[in-house]
């Protein structure tokens, strides 16, 4: 192919394709954000220039909806990345999701059960120190209230039965 009619045929297939900031326009996601995904995997141009241009195709728009989709379920970079591992080595990602989301609601089962003893033990507080009096200002304590609490919190301890 001749030069001329290569310039022509990379100007045509890059009618097609999105620069770096025509993608972040597109997807709302800022640039600087599209070059990190990148540097972890999450995110391939279909195409560097020789300039350094980074182009994508509309997958790549799709890819990056993806992740922010991801995202909003609090999923990580790094579970991303698995995600997609196991979908580009050709396998069904779905049973890995389903996993990672069956291990996020534990967590947050968890998380609420700590609040909700939390919550419990600090209601137990306010009731038992309303009618308490002032401490005396010269008193070495800085406030009796939180001097009296136990070392152990309910809510620090790890795991429930």
């Amino acid at each position: 192919m001749s030069k001329t009619a290569m310039k022509k045929f990379e100007t045509e297939s890059l009618e097609h394709l999105l620069k770096i900031g025509e993608l972040a326009k597109q997807t709302g996601v800022a640039v600087g954000t599209l070059r990190y995904y990148e540097s972890l995997g999450l995110l391939e141009p279909a195409l560097r220039s020789s300039s350094g241009y980074r182009y994508y195709t509309a997958d790549g728009a799709r890819q990056v909806q993806f992740i922010k989709k991801a995202q909003r379920l609090k999923f990580s970079l790094q579970e991303i990345q698995q995600v997609l591992g196991v979908r580009r080595q050709g396998s069904p990602a779905c049973p890995l999701v389903r996993d990672l989301l069956t291990q996020k609601i534990a967590h947050l089962e968890e998380q609420i059960y700590r609040m909700t003893v939390l919550k419990t033990e600090l209601e137990t507080y306010r009731e038992s120190w309303a009618d308490r009096p002032l401490d005396d200002p010269c008193s070495k304590e800085l406030c009796s209230l939180i001097e009296e609490v136990a070392s152990t919190t309910a809510a620090n301890r790890t795991t429930h039965d």
